[in-house]
């Protein structure tokens, strides 16, 4: 007998749910660092590859171009798909085209490698859903906040490791063999922890996956934009956040190699290990936003983000002050993500992927526009000139929290509705 959707959380027993938890965490960090482990390697891959910095700043563009793709295209899958199939057949293909990269005789090779390897490195996006929804009210954001500490570790640690790596080896390519390496390393574990199918123990009915078919998954992306109010309203606050994120992560490689300061990949990637109380703080934005509510977490950690580029902007050539600055950067932008997640994965258990598809599409378009700005305002303006760019976007996320804050017309969808899979709109944020 198939269990009822409100009973599908319970029906893991709290060890194992643990363990996933614990298990999710680790795979999205190995995963999501596919997209970041190059960004302190942008200067080396100019040098090796004889371009242009600006030109090199087209791989950081391609990744989040790709993983934007990946997640349209591929995480919305995740509702109806066989979960242990379309992860095995992801993870294949992320290890074959990171292995492509480390070979690539040229930077078109590289970008259009990273750019297949992005797409298919969305894991995170499709384990972020999955944990809470067998997390269940309560618990959701707390679990969604362990699962955010996977992927910022995963995201600053991958900048240390990769330029050690370089640093090492004495080229580029040896971080993406590594990379490939770890990936695999997945396949033998993810896949056979994952439930079968996305909500109620796994079964889907034949009819309802005919309901569903890939076509009208898409298709009513729109309709989910256009029916809720708290995923229009992360969305955008995605876009912005991300997007300052990735104009600071994508040139500070290159200001760090420039003079005064001259640092190789290694120092660059050294800056993840100095942003690990950062993230590790950021674990606490899930335990916040069940407490306080969403809309007060994205607020604090638009302070914090905001803070960071002024910190950043106002001592350039300073090493404690572009630490300090990274910082609150990454905990006021991971702290906001997990409060967007938290709020959007309560419309419904039924759309938990395709809700979080149209959060993350928002995000890291946000995040390729920011990356591919901000490199060319650094080449050709500077450091200050990208960092305004930043703060810029800052702002406008601020506007939208203040906005967020009118109040809106109540919901009349009660909680045990939405869990059990409704996609009636919520009216408010909280």
């Amino acid at each position: 007998m198939e269990p009822s959707p409100a009973a599908a959380p319970s029906a893991v027993p709290a060890p194992a749910r643990s363990v996933n938890v614990l298990l999710f965490a680790v795979a999205g960090a190995v995963t999501v660092a596919n997209i970041y482990f190059p960004q302190p390697l942008l200067a080396a891959v100019a040098h090796g590859l004889d371009v242009s910095e600006r030109t090199a700043g087209l791989i950081a563009s391609a990744a989040q171009i790709g993983y934007a793709l990946g997640i349209l295209l591929l995480v919305p899958l995740a509702d109806t798909a066989r979960l242990r199939r379309l992860t095995s057949v992801l993870l294949a293909l992320t290890v074959l085209s990171l292995l492509v990269a480390a070979a690539a005789p040229d930077v078109v090779t590289l970008a259009l490698a990273t750019l297949a390897l992005s797409t298919t490195t969305v894991l995170p996006q499709i384990l972020t859903p999955v944990a809470a929804v067998l997390a269940g009210p309560g618990r959701r954001g707390r679990v969604v906040g362990l699962v955010g500490l996977g992927l910022t570790l995963g995201s600053t640690l991958s900048r240390t490791v990769s330029g050690a790596v370089t640093d090492a080896s004495g080229s580029w390519r040896t971080a993406y063999v590594v990379a490939a390496a770890a990936t695999a390393a997945l396949l033998w574990v993810l896949p056979r922890r994952l439930p079968e199918r996305m909500g109620a123990g796994g079964a889907v009915s034949k009819d309802a996956r005919r309901r569903s078919s890939y076509l009208r998954l898409l298709a009513g992306l729109p309709r989910l934009l256009a029916e809720h109010r708290e995923l229009r309203i992360s969305a955008l606050l995605g876009a912005c956040v991300f997007a300052a994120f990735s104009v600071f992560w994508a040139v500070l490689a290159f200001h760090l190699a420039a003079p005064p300061l001259g640092y190789g990949p290694g120092a660059a990637g050294l800056y993840g290990v100095l942003t690990l109380p950062a993230a590790l703080l950021s674990a606490g934005a899930g335990q916040l936003a069940d407490r306080y509510g969403p809309r007060a977490v994205n607020a604090l950690g638009l302070v914090g983000a905001g803070l960071g580029l002024g910190v950043a902007g106002l001592a350039p050539y300073s090493p404690v002050a572009l630490v300090v600055g990274a910082n609150l950067l990454v905990v006021g932008v991971s702290s906001s993500q997990v409060a967007s997640q938290a709020l959007i994965f309560a419309i419904g258990r039924a759309v938990a992927a395709r809700v979080n598809t149209v959060f993350m599409l928002a995000t890291f378009c946000g995040g390729a526009i920011g990356s591919f700005v901000g490199s060319w305002l650094y080449t050709a303006y500077g450091w200050s000139a990208a960092l305004l760019l930043a703060g810029a976007f800052v702002a406008v996320a601020g506007f939208v929290v203040t906005v967020a804050a009118r109040p809106a017309a109540p919901s009349c969808v009660p909680d045990a509705t939405r869990e059990a899979g409704s996609i009636r709109p919520r009216t408010s944020q909280e």
